[in-house]
């Protein structure tokens, strides 16, 4: 699906540096059965669910994953996505633009080194497996890191927040937490959790709305050429999974917080209403045909234009309905990115 995302509609800022709270943003919300959409505010979240249902949070933490770099003495910015377990990450590689923004870093060699602070360094050593375009563009490399403490120390002491084009400027880690985070992995934010507040969880709790957790840690996501995601670790526990069984079984609603929850529990299901224990990587990506088999819903943010993304909300409701949502938000200024709206999509 493909449309024109105006600049005001990219959410520079959080809401509660605004004055408002977290939870303080709009919500639309798209009903798959009844061909409808409705407007209103995430505050909604308990009267628009019910007792029995079950809401699936990712309780993934950011961790400071854009480090200052250099490379033939030109400035740089490397973002850690994914550690590999064997001392090699996935990384990408951006300039850092005269204007304050960033802008992938392409054309890369195997064997380049960047050089970070504190005398650490990192060598690019193959591309991964996916690329940018049929010129072999790269955005993903697999690179080995020479750091003088291990990553999560280094990463604390230098790194900073990965963020992109239409934030302002770099905020605090805990501006990128959700309040299920747990334990740090993600590069960047799964942000459809982000508005959630203490209070609201308390409130959907005492409606009956039950909350189960699974963990994906998110690789980079600002996919310029809108290529699919690349693999991510995952683990949907036991109780979990059990929870999500369950729930369909009694005629519940599962509905997952973010398009990372839906990769991970359709990753782990086995037929429809079936989902097992999983833990490793996944390299699903979900297309319009899929056919889901873990979950009834989804709230999730607002995506880009051409996004591959938008697929993954096309397979819950439909192209048709997909479109007059996206319409509506553009038309009623909603704001797009981490620190704007959400949109809630119900059978």
């Amino acid at each position: 699906m493909d449309f024109e995302l105006p600049a005001r509609l990219e959410a520079a800022t959080p809401p509660e540096e605004l004055g408002r709270g977290r939870d303080d943003v709009r919500l639309l919300v798209t009903h798959r059965a009844a061909r409808r959409i409705e407007h209103g505010r995430f505050t909604d979240l308990p009267d628009l669910l019910s007792a029995g249902d079950l809401l699936v949070v990712n309780r993934s933490a950011t961790i400071p994953a854009a480090l200052s770099a250099e490379v033939g003495g030109k400035a740089a910015l490397l973002h850690l996505s994914s550690p590999r377990g064997d001392g090699t990450w996935i990384v990408e590689l951006r300039h850092r633009d005269s204007d304050g923004r960033n802008s992938p870093w392409l054309d890369a060699a195997s064997g380049t080194t960047l050089i970070l602070p504190e005398g650490a360094s990192a060598r690019l050593l193959r591309p991964t497996a996916q690329a940018v375009d049929h010129g072999q563009r790269v955005r993903l490399w697999l690179a080995e890191l020479d750091l003088p403490t291990p990553p999560t120390t280094f990463l604390n002491r230098h790194g900073v927040p990965i963020r992109y084009g239409h934030v302002d400027r770099d905020r605090p880690l805990a501006a990128y937490q959700t309040v299920f985070a747990t334990e740090p992995g993600s590069a960047e934010m799964p942000s459809a959790g982000r508005p959630f507040t203490f209070e609201l969880v308390t409130a959907l709790v005492a409606r009956g709305v039950a909350i189960a957790p699974l963990l994906l840690h998110c690789g980079v996501s600002s996919m310029e050429a809108h290529e699919p995601p690349a693999a991510e670790r995952f683990l949907v526990p036991a109780a979990t999974a059990e929870r999500v069984n369950a729930t369909r079984r009694l005629g519940g609603r599962v509905v997952a917080v973010g398009t990372t929850v839906v990769r991970a529990l359709e990753s782990a299901a086995l037929a429809p209403g079936l989902v097992l224990p999983a833990d490793g990587w996944t390299d699903l990506v979900i297309r319009a045909d899929h056919p889901m088999m873990a979950i009834d819903g989804l709230l999730t943010g607002w995506h880009e234009p051409r996004a591959s993304h938008l697929a993954l909300l096309e397979a819950l409701v439909g192209s048709e309905l997909l479109e007059t949502s996206y319409r509506a938000a553009l038309d009623q200024g909603y704001l797009w990115h981490e620190f704007g709206d959400s949109h809630l999509l119900l059978p």
